[in-house]
């Protein structure tokens, strides 16, 4: 997994680094694509991966290679981010225009969220203002009532985050809309009717905890429940869904193409890694099974060599370069989304998620008459 974050980091951070991105990559789009300014997915490509990379850029210096890698990844990482908000920069990213840059935004403050100490304390007094002030910028975006409340949210408890004016609003909205749209078994609806695809793994289920996180630490209730009891159960919702993800893996890997933004691969176990990092795998998962389950699922994904182009970088697709997979939206930079499938490699390399013995998943020992858990609905 060390090997695929560093493949994806590589090509974004070190040319960004430098004010170089832009004049050297040119994302493809889908055939598909709807016409929006193309320069979205330079925002696509970092916000994405900063958020799927910030926890394991959290963890501390270490004097071997991993470690190494780590610092230097990190320092490239200041640097963009720098270059992402200085409109004098090469690299300076598409803020003002089109509505995406608010989807993109919420992964970049997510980023910043999950790795505050590393991510944004170190940023100077410019560049923390002039992040500031392009994050405020997106409220001119009217998210539509669907996962995109999520995104307005993040931004608004980023501001609070580092003692902004923060819209509370916003964020009430959201939270209200998004239980009022869960249908029950860890599963939400996207808007006022359900959709069978997985941005209950790519949007949902994270940025609500993400977002609940936050309340929860500067205690602010919302719609009249404390945010700490609202978070106690949006994890077990999280917790439930995540059980399903483990499921559907299959014997070697192998797991449902199913609903939009297949291009978005394996991003699709966000949930499992998040929770591993968060230490809140329920019992039922243990973190030998998540392990060897998601290491499979990647394995059955990137083994194919043509989910990367010549010069690096993700292309369209879900188990190699697939164009027609693209959705309107899809460009090289949303694949980068993926990153949030290695969110356990915040995990030291001494923690017991990598330590554990690896354990067959559930349906490895069920087509293979081995004894797996029955599964059952919750009530929460």
């Amino acid at each position: 997994m060390l090997d695929l974050l560093v493949r994806m980091a590589n090509p974004v951070l070190r040319p960004m680094a430098e004010g170089k991105l832009q004049a050297r990559w040119n994302p493809a789009v889908s055939p598909t694509w709807d016409g929006r300014d193309v320069k979205v997915g330079y925002l696509e490509a970092f916000g994405r991966l900063m958020s799927g990379i910030a926890p394991w850029l959290a963890l501390p210096d270490s004097p071997d290679a991993e470690g190494k890698i780590r610092s230097a990844l990190r320092d490239k990482a200041l640097a963009c981010f720098a270059h992402s908000v200085d409109p004098t920069s090469p690299d300076y990213l598409l803020w003002r225009s089109e509505g995406q840059p608010l989807v993109d935004s919420a992964f970049y403050t997510q980023a910043l969220l999950r790795a505050p100490k590393q991510l944004w304390k170190p940023l100077s007094s410019t560049t923390k203002r002039q992040i500031v002030t392009e994050i405020k910028g997106l409220r001119r975006v009217d998210p539509p009532y669907s996962n995109w409340l999520l995104f307005a949210a993040m931004n608004e408890v980023f501001l609070l985050s580092v003692g902004e004016d923060w819209d509370p609003l916003r964020v009430d909205i959201a939270i209200r809309k998004i239980n009022e749209w869960y249908v029950g078994d860890g599963w939400y609806a996207d808007g006022n009717r359900f959709h069978y695809d997985y941005y209950g793994s790519y949007v949902i289920h994270p940025m609500l905890t993400q977002v609940l996180d936050v309340l929860a630490d500067a205690k602010i209730r919302i719609a009249g429940d404390s945010a700490e009891q609202l978070r106690e159960t949006a994890y077990r919702r999280m917790q439930r869904y995540a059980g399903h993800l483990e499921r559907m893996i299959g014997p070697e890997g192998a797991y449902p193409p199913i609903g939009r933004s297949l291009t978005y691969r394996t991003a699709v176990f966000q949930p499992l890694g998040l929770l591993a990092w968060r230490k809140q795998l329920p019992e039922t998962l243990a973190e030998g099974r998540v392990r060897a389950a998601t290491l499979a699922a990647q394995r059955a994904v990137f083994s194919n060599p043509t989910n990367f182009d010549e010069d690096g970088y993700l292309t369209i697709g879900f188990a190699g370069k697939q164009p027609t997979l693209g959705d309107v939206y899809s460009n090289a930079g949303s694949m980068y989304i993926v990153a949030e499938s290695l969110i356990a490699l915040g995990l030291a390399a001494t923690d017991t998620y990598w330590t554990a013995p690896p354990i067959s998943w559930t349906s490895r020992n069920a087509f293979s008459g081995q004894k797996f858990l029955k599964d059952y609905p919750v009530d929460y």
